[in-house]
């Protein structure tokens, strides 16, 4: 299944146009909506591989010519040396330069590159290497190139920093083929906005329920409880900021929202590696889902894994000698009114961030989060689901398993294991649904997601109980839902355990081997 064309079309004329604000010194956009790519199978292996249009004479191009034939592409002062290198990779059929010229037709589309062939020729050149007819579609080749095991030639990420720094400078710091890599650096694709265009809230002030009388009950609000303390985060705020590096309780944490997969997850700013880190919006996408960095090493890090990505870290290992992994804290999506309610000593972030934005729900993401499609390219997807239905996703070990929203919502409590795990997942309250106002698309109502919480469950059955924070045991014990814990009748404690929720396009993007509940 792909993206609808009219969906790709609008999405590389907005894409477009932020490129052309940012090359031309204007204010950082406001970023566009994008779906992730699932993983490829297997590592990749390919090597240069004449395609259809290669002629038969064409010398093979060795590494250093390689070089200097990418360079050429965005370098040249004039059309005649582009032009010649352009022929040159075609004449060849080395497939290795499939994601050169991806990246190439993006740069001369967006007027990275103002020399040399225009797009129609970069993609005539591409489907001379690949025998694909995409034409200049920028995104159908994407979507082409991550189902692929190609490999590009020596020196291919720190060109393709110099290509992109021409929007940020920056970006060249992050792409540099010296840097060890945990993924595919073809994959990684400009999200609209600069580094940090999408500004992270660091320590934001937060005010008492009182003082936040701007919230309407049933807007939708992530809550974090910390060290004994509790804070709401609304979405109206997160939807334009994505990041929030705080610290609750004497909890150092980052919650790391990708509002394109409708997944917000909390981190614990205490790494296994013993080192502390907070996070900003490196302005790319990896499969879709947003790349953030870590402000003390500049790694790219995957948001949805919690994973170094790219940099220094990138396959670095903790104490134990296991890969280095963010870990997640408990964080639950629900109801300005029914976090309150659960949480009357709550604090809310105020909405006074320093930043002008229009903090209304809805706003910027309303006429994105009604549609059923997604924006950017995603090359794998399941239809097992709807794309844009949320689902609560588990980890335990190796082990991953997706619970669909609606089926939750339906039977309030799952008993159910992963990996072995027995674990009872919570979800009393049903879905959340957001009434708000979109700038294009006017009123807009919304799925925004619902109250989930997940727990340890021992050898024990649970049953809704008398309200939505009560359950029952088998014995007919009554057991109360907190934040941390489930508590018995005897003060007995079942762990939570820490998930959270995503479009099921996005968990299946990273996860495509995970189990889904109903599935089995």
């Amino acid at each position: 299944m792909t993206p609808r064309p009219q969906a790709l079309s609008a999405a590389f004329a907005l894409l477009a146009a932020a490129c052309l604000a940012a090359c031309g010194g204007g204010a950082p956009q406001t970023p566009q909506a994008t779906a992730p790519v699932a993983p490829p199978a297997g590592t990749a292996t390919a090597a240069a591989t004449p395609g259809d249009g290669s002629r038969a004479d064409a010398a093979p191009v060795t590494d250093a010519e390689a070089l200097a034939l990418m360079d050429a592409l965005i370098d040249a002062p004039s059309d005649g040396p582009a032009r010649a290198a352009l022929g040159r990779i075609a004449d060849s059929g080395d497939r290795r330069f499939a994601a050169v010229l991806i990246d190439a037709l993006f740069g001369r589309r967006a007027r990275l590159i103002v020399t040399g062939p225009d797009a129609l020729a970069y993609g005539d050149a591409l489907g001379r290497l690949t025998g694909e007819t995409f034409g200049s579609d920028y995104f159908r080749w994407i979507e082409w190139y991550g189902a692929t095991d190609l490999i590009p030639p020596p020196g291919y990420a720190s060109w393709k920093g110099r290509l992109f720094s021409r929007i940020d400078g920056r970006f060249g710091d992050f792409l540099r083929s010296e840097h060890p890599s945990a993924i595919r650096v073809e994959e990684i694709v400009w999200g609209g906005v600069r580094v940090d265009g999408i500004p992270p809230l660091d320590r934001p002030a937060a005010v008492a329920p009182a003082d936040a009388d701007w919230l309407t009950p049933g807007e939708a609000v992530f809550g974090v409880a910390a060290g004994g303390e509790a804070r709401a985060y609304p979405l109206r705020i997160m939807d334009w900021h994505e990041m929030a590096n705080d610290v609750l309780g004497g909890v150092p944490f980052s919650l790391a929202y990708c509002t394109l997969c409708g997944a917000g997850i909390a981190y614990d700013g205490r790494a296994p590696d013993g080192e502390t880190y907070d996070f900003g919006t490196s302005g790319f996408l990896y499969r879709s889902n947003k790349l953030m960095y870590d402000r003390a090493t500049g790694t790219l890090w995957n948001q949805f894994t919690g994973e170094p990505a790219l940099g220094a870290l990138a396959g670095a290992t903790d104490a134990e000698g296991e890969p280095l992994r963010l870990s997640l804290l408990p964080l639950v999506l629900t109801t300005w009114e029914d976090w309150l309610a659960q949480h009357p000593e709550t604090t809310v972030i105020d909405l006074a961030t320093g930043h002008f934005r229009r903090y209304e729900p809805g706003m910027p993401y309303g006429d994105y989060f009604i549609d059923s499609g997604t924006m950017f390219p995603v090359w794998s997807r399941s239809d097992r689901e709807p794309a844009k239905r949320f689902v609560y996703g588990l980890r335990a070990g190796g082990a991953r398993k997706a619970y669909p929203l609606p089926a939750l919502a339906a039977e309030r409590v799952v008993n159910d294991a992963v990996g072995g795990r027995a674990v009872v997942l919570v979800a009393a309250r049903g879905e959340v649904r957001t009434e708000g106002r979109h700038e294009r698309a006017g009123p807009v109502a919304y799925d925004s997601g619902g109250e989930v919480r997940a727990f340890e469950r021992g050898d024990r059955r649970f049953a809704p109980g008398a309200g939505p924070d009560a359950l029952l045991d088998g014995d007919g014990g009554e057991w109360r839902v907190t934040e941390e814990a489930l508590v018995g009748p005897d003060g007995e404690r079942l762990a939570r355990v820490p998930g959270h929720l995503a479009y099921w396009f996005g968990w299946f993007a990273f996860f495509p081997g995970a189990a889904l509940y109903g599935a089995e």
